[in-house]
This record gives C-alpha cells, structure tokens and sequence, in this order.
C-alpha cells in the first residue's frame, strides 16, 4: 500500500498543480549550433625573396606558411598561388591567370 502512494505521489508531483485545466508544459527545442561560415580570404600579395622564402598578403595581413587568416591555415606559399585549408579541404588561391593573351 505505502509503494502505491509513493507512485501516484511521484505523478501527480510531476504535474504543476496551478497550471490551467489541459495545459502542457512547452517541449524544449533542441537547435544544432549553426556552422560558422567565413568568407574565403582574397589574395593581395605575394612577395618572396632569393631564397623562395615567400609572405602573402591575405586580407589586408600579412601571413607565413603555418599561420591563420580568417580561421583558414596557411599551408603552402609559392610564387604564383597560396594553399589554404579549413575543416579538411583545400583551397588555390592565385593572384591572376597565367595565361595572359595580348
């Protein structure tokens, strides 16, 4: 008998006795965190010295292989282009095409 009390104590505990007749509490929402999406930085610059030892300008900063910019890390800088990577993927940045016809 005292474990049924305790039983039926437990649900009607459960319940607010002062909300309306019917009314049930609001389900709670679960919201992923959205994916922070940054803009690719834009190449300015690249200047490297005798020894191929190069910096880039990327979005206003000036960076070295191994540093961040706008949450993309540097991991190569060639004399034509800089590689940058983010969450497993690579991007080329060049700073004009090549192939220029005249």
């Amino acid at each position: 008998m005292a474990l049924l009390v305790v039983a039926v104590t437990n649900v009607w505990a459960s319940q607010d006795p002062t909300a309306p007749l019917g009314w049930e509490k609001p389900k709670q929402v679960i919201t992923k965190p959205k994916a922070v999406k940054r803009p690719l930085p834009s190449l300015q610059s690249i200047v490297c010295n005798e020894q191929k030892d190069c910096r880039a300008i990327l979005s206003g900063q000036v960076v070295l292989p191994g540093e961040s910019v706008s949450g993309y890390r540097v991991n190569k800088i060639d004399p034509e282009f800089v590689t940058l990577s983010r969450s497993g993927k690579q991007w080329k940045l060049e700073l004009f095409k090549l192939d220029v016809k005249q």
